[in-house]
């Protein structure tokens, strides 16, 4: 038997073991090279996902203003309108457009009632409720004193001191909204309850004994009215003087 020479089968051996070298060299360029590819994958698909996840919240932000919330102020702006058209009908004094246009003024109110509340509980709250809310609640009463005293069936002075309250108010808020904003009190609240009733005793066509109790009904609602705005503006002056002591109070600080 023919032997094989010492240093044949060393150079047999080292070419085996450095094409075993290779080989793993290239398994090993190839797994990185694979798991390089899929990092690079998962970083695209992430991207993507962060990408769509901003698109879907800024769709969500937009669609927010249509939310139960202003759908029921958009409802009370839409119902001023249609109560004056109802209120007026055939000359202001037939009962059955009345009652029509008690029904339209009615919904308002209670819409008034139940948007502001839905809004802070289901933290629907947004700018457009924030401007239109306050709007809708004037519009609607303003428009039914309006056509109350327009029809001779209520004073113009009542109408006057209602609605420059109302006006006045609202000026005052944004006079102070750099101070603080002033929250709603207890007799505002009674206060727009009591209008709410009053302005629709008059708007329905009563007589005898409920014409009488509307007028009393309407004498509490301007005092509720006189009263809760001297409290605003009170409220106002105090709101004022503190910001103004804590402004000097944080100038001096940043001086010293």
């Amino acid at each position: 038997m023919t032997g094989i020479p010492a240093s044949a089968a060393g150079g047999s051996s080292g070419a085996r073991g450095a094409a075993s070298a290779a080989g793993a060299a290239a398994q090993g360029s190839a797994a990185e090279g694979g798991s390089g590819a899929a990092d690079t994958a998962w970083a695209d698909e992430g991207a993507r996902a962060s990408r769509g996840g901003k698109l879907t919240a800024a769709a969500v932000n937009q669609a927010s203003v249509w939310n139960v919330a202003n759908l029921l102020t958009m409802l009370r702006l839409l119902l001023v309108p249609g109560f004056v058209a109802l209120m007026l009908a055939d000359g202001g004094y037939d009962p059955a457009w009345r009652s029509l246009a008690w029904a339209a003024f009615a919904i308002a109110m209670i819409t008034d009632l139940f948007d502001g509340h839905l809004a802070r509980t289901y933290d629907l709250v947004t700018d457009f409720g924030k401007i239109a809310d306050p709007i809708a609640d004037k519009a609607i009463m303003g428009a039914a004193l309006i056509c109350l005293s327009s029809l001779g069936d209520l004073p113009w002075w009542v109408t006057v001191v209602i609605l420059g309250r109302e006006l006045g108010i609202t000026l005052l808020r944004f006079l102070v909204i750099r101070y603080g904003v002033i929250p709603a009190s207890r007799g505002g609240k009674l206060k727009t309850l009591t209008q709410g009733v009053a302005v629709g005793m008059y708007v329905l066509a009563l007589t005898g004994w409920l014409a009488t109790l509307r007028f009393w009904v309407m004498g509490v609602a301007l005092v509720l009215t006189v009263v809760s705005g001297l409290d605003y503006v009170r409220q106002a002056i105090v709101l004022r003087r503190r910001g103004i002591i804590e402004r000097r109070a944080a100038a001096e600080e940043a001086e010293g």
